[in-house]
């Protein structure tokens, strides 16, 4: 039976036979966070800069940012939030399914904000913006009743008919509860758009064992579309930097090392190029140096 999108695409991601519940994200799709030691690393480095002791990974995965910043950093206090069951990790990771009631230090949340599910409209033949249903079952869709939507109006206005949106509201709601929480910085890391330009026929998509597949919230894929990161750093007071300017700033550059190490120490030469390849990669444009960091240090004004 058709359902709106944002009730199944909860129950195909955190119901009883949900996605992430039964899932390791590393089985289905490779991120920063799992493609090398390059990001922990620069997260290591923010906190370091940024004089903070502790760090809270909200949609923790299979923890693998923990674990590494664990290895870079034995002393940082580390918790990992995940509906899913703990993995295997050292027993001083701290693991819970809540986040929790205050953060002292930084709360980071890559790739979570994606995951939030949203109400999907589209724009009929006359018009009017109405809900889209869908049959969790097939993917197959339907027009459901009209939406009047306040954040809709202000963050992603439909006119023309076939045109669709994900209403981004419970993300603005989300974020904001884990910011007030925190003492120290809150950094959230997602791909998004931004109100000049906007997907006209939205995002939702859907990947699973390494490919992007039909949507259908079922249970055995993912469910994600592209964030509103202008609506959610307003609701937030977050500044927003795309990644590749981000990790610039924390040391990582991508820089081919001289060939005169090639030489005077072949294993050494070896590993940095493996180093500035894997940093490319977390810089480069039209991949993962798109993605958005939207951070708030809530210590601003203390």
């Amino acid at each position: 039976m058709p359902r709106p999108w944002r009730d199944a695409w909860q129950d195909a991601l955190y119901g009883p036979a949900g996605f992430f519940i039964h899932s390791r994200p590393t089985d289905h799709f490779r991120t920063s966070v799992t493609s090398s030691d390059v990001f922990a690393a620069a997260i290591a480095q923010l906190v370091r800069e940024a004089g903070l002791t502790a760090v809270v990974d909200l949609g923790a995965g299979g923890g693998e940012l923990l674990a590494r910043l664990h290895d870079i950093d034995p002393t940082l206090r580390l918790t990992g939030v995940e509906v899913a069951g703990r993995p295997d990790l050292p027993d001083d990771i701290v693991w819970t399914d809540e986040l929790p009631t205050t953060v002292d230090g930084l709360l980071i949340a890559h790739e979570w904000l994606d995951n939030i599910p949203c109400d999907v409209v589209e724009v009929d033949d006359d018009g009017v913006v109405r809900l889209v249903e869908v049959d969790p079952d097939s993917g197959v869709e339907q027009l459901g009743g009209p939406v009047e939507s306040d954040w809709l109006d202000r963050w992603w206005p439909l006119d023309e008919p076939g045109t669709r949106a994900e209403i981004g509201a419970p993300r603005d709601d989300a974020w904001a509860d884990a910011v007030g929480r925190v003492h120290g910085i809150a950094l959230a890391v997602d791909y998004g758009h931004l109100a000049d330009a906007r997907p006209p026929f939205g995002t939702l998509t859907s990947f699973a064992h390494g490919q992007e597949v039909d949507v259908v919230p079922d249970g055995s894929r993912d469910v994600t579309a592209h964030v509103a990161v202008d609506a959610v750093a307003a609701r937030t007071g977050a500044t927003l930097v795309r990644q590749r300017d981000a990790l610039a700033e924390l040391g990582v550059d991508g820089t081919r090392p001289s060939l005169d190490l090639a030489t005077a120490d072949p294993p050494a030469y070896v590993a940095a190029l493996a180093r500035a390849s894997e940093s490319a990669e977390l810089r480069a444009r039209g991949g993962w140096g798109d993605f958005w960091w939207l951070t708030t240090d809530t210590r601003v004004g203390d």
